[in-house]
């Protein structure tokens, strides 16, 4: 018997977004198997029970009943589970009132509550979405050495890759926390192919408004902005929780004859973990700084149109006002300035010749001191 944390030599780890071929004999309910035709996961109930070697999509108690029985391993795979799951549960594993409390309420922090013979843990992950670009996977986890429960809501596709790896593992000396480790990397590897995607929209977003700025270039900083503090919620606690995990504040329950240096090898993968989330955190910090930045270069570069236009208009006017006032003084019934003015050459040097003068002297002065 070994621990096998990473799966069969060359198996890529959960999450990382390479394909494998599933077993033929693996039922499997395509109406649940990924994103819909728009981009955006599937609602609805989903169940997967797995465990080596089988994996059925419904919720069948006398089968979890057996297993609990014979003590084999096995993972338990709900999706928007209804009250009658939630029932079922109870009957079954008979967990903790309060646990079961926080299990059917979404919106939680990131926690690992310890119940003695299982660990109740409260873990994100995240979907990209084309309206709200983010969409928060929050997953509880009940955590046994012969069980992994998991709830959720939101569709988790690294659960696919896990699903897989899990139906071809028969040699694991501690399931329980081998399983929570990968499910807990496939959630905290779904953050980085978003986390790119706001780099390219950034890119794209600071190009565009250098362009040609509107308002909905701003509205979409906003809601980038939005995005990001929406993942920081998540992601500072979660790591603040894997780091305890990694000091030993916090332990993944094991069988007791786990013997220490499996326990050693589980703490450098969940340490392996730990590295993740503080990429992934500096990653929130570094984009929410650039969100503020490219607002800021927004709001600049909108003031500088308008300082342009507003400049545009001054000089016009400027131009205008002594044009004005000559037309005017000369537009007066006086008698002598009727006399005065009594040829053609009198009207081209006073009429014209007056006011283009004003026009040369006003654009030589804004010219010399830079105004132009």
């Amino acid at each position: 018997m070994v621990t096998d944390w990473h799966g069969a030599t060359g198996a890529p780890p959960a999450g990382s977004g390479s394909e494998t071929t599933e077993p033929a004999a693996t039922p499997r309910r395509p109406d649940h198997a990924g994103p819909g035709a728009d981009g955006s996961p599937h609602e609805g109930r989903a169940v997967h029970l797995i465990d080596a070697g089988e994996m059925l999509d419904r919720f069948d108690a006398q089968a979890v009943a057996r297993k609990l029985r014979e003590r084999s391993f096995f993972w338990l795979d709900l999706r928007s589970p209804d009250e009658a799951d939630f029932r079922t549960l109870a009957e079954l594993f008979g967990f903790h009132p309060l646990a079961l409390e926080d299990s059917r309420t979404f919106g939680e922090h990131p926690k690992l509550d310890d119940y003695g013979d299982y660990a109740f843990l409260v873990i994100y992950g995240v979907n990209a979405h084309l309206e709200d670009l983010v969409e928060l996977a929050e997953v509880h986890c009940f955590i046994s050495p012969h069980y992994l429960v998991t709830i959720h809501r939101a569709y988790c596709p690294g659960f696919e890759e896990v699903r897989r790896w899990l139906l071809d593992r028969r040699d694991l000396q501690h399931p329980g926390g081998v399983l929570t480790y990968r499910v807990a990397d496939s959630l905290v590897d779904s953050f980085f192919p978003v986390l790119a995607d706001f780099d390219d929209r950034l890119d794209t977003l600071e190009d565009d408004i250098f362009a040609d700025p509107d308002d909905a270039q701003l509205q979409d900083v906003l809601r980038m902005k939005r995005a990001l503090v929406a993942l920081r919620k998540v992601v500072t606690p979660q790591r603040d929780l894997c780091a305890r995990l990694v000091n030993g504040a916090l332990t993944i329950p094991a069988p007791a004859a786990l013997d220490e240096s499996a326990r050693r090898e589980a703490e450098r993968y969940y340490r392996d973990l730990y590295d993740h989330l503080i990429r992934i955190s500096d990653l929130v910090d570094t984009y929410r700084d650039l969100m503020t930045g490219t607002m800021d270069v927004y709001l600049s570069t909108v003031q500088n149109r308008m300082d342009s236009v507003m400049k545009k208009l001054t000089v016009i006017a400027t131009i205008f006002l002594p044009l004005t006032w000559l037309t005017g003084f000369f537009g007066m019934n006086f008698g002598a300035m009727v006399k005065a003015v009594g040829d053609w050459q009198a009207f081209v040097i006073l009429g014209v010749g007056l006011q283009v003068a004003a026009v040369v002297i006003l654009v030589w002065l804004m010219r010399s001191r830079r105004w132009l």
